[in-house]
C-alpha cells in the first residue's frame, strides 16, 4: 500500500513538474521567429502556419479556420489567470501532502482525479477544435492532412531532423 501511495505522489509531482516546465518553455522559447519557408511575420505565404499552409486553402477556408483558432485562443486567454491560481493551489496541496507525517491517500486520490478531469477536458477541447477545422476542409484536403499526420507519426514525435541534431539517428531494422 505504501508503494502505491508513494507512486501516486511521485506521479503527481511529475505531472506538476512537466506542466511547470512546459509553461516555462512556452514563454522562453528561443527559436528564431522565421524559418526557410516563412515570411518575416512568421506566417506562410497564404497566411496559415504549419500543415495548414500545405493544403491550398481558399480565402474563405482560411477565414473560417482563423475564426475557429481565434475563438479557441480567446477562451484560453480568458481562463489563464484562473488556471494559474488553480495550479498554485494544487501545488500547495501536494506540498502539504508530501510534507505531512502520514500520507492522506484520499486527498491524493482527489488531487489525481482533479488533474485527470483537467486533462480530459483539454483533450475534449482539442478534438472539438480539430473536428471544427476538419469540417471546413474538402475531402481531398482532409486526406492530405491525414497523410501528413501519418508521415509525422512515422518519423517519430520530434522527427528525423531532431534526432540527427542530437546524434540519435534511427537505424532501419
Amino acid at each position: 500500500m505504501k508503494k502505491l501511495v508513494l507512486g501516486s505522489v511521485l506521479a503527481l509531482s511529475s505531472v506538476f513538474t512537466v506542466t511547470a516546465c512546459t509553461s516555462v518553455n512556452a514563454t522562453t522559447d528561443t527559436r528564431p521567429a522565421t524559418s526557410k519557408m516563412q515570411h518575416k511575420d512568421g506566417m506562410k505565404k497564404d497566411g496559415m502556419k504549419g500543415p495548414m499552409s500545405q493544403l491550398n486553402l481558399t480565402a474563405t477556408q482560411q477565414a473560417q479556420i482563423k475564426a475557429i483558432m481565434e475563438a479557441k485562443q480567446g477562451d484560453r486567454k480568458a481562463d489563464r489567470e484562473k488556471h494559474k491560481t488553480e495550479r498554485a493551489q494544487m501545488h500547495q496541496q501536494m506540498q502539504a501532502l508530501t510534507n505531512a507525517s502520514t500520507l492522506n491517500t484520499a486527498a491524493v486520490n482527489r488531487l489525481a482525479d482533479q488533474e485527470a478531469a483537467k486533462t480530459k477536458q483539454r483533450f475534449i477541447e482539442r478534438v472539438q477544435t480539430e473536428h471544427a477545422i476538419s469540417q471546413v476542409l474538402t475531402v481531398e484536403q482532409r486526406e492530405k492532412m491525414a497523410k501528413m499526420k501519418a508521415d509525422k507519426m512515422a518519423k517519430g514525435y520530434k522527427g528525423s531532423e531532431h534526432r540527427k541534431m542530437h546524434g540519435k539517428e534511427h537505424k532501419g531494422m
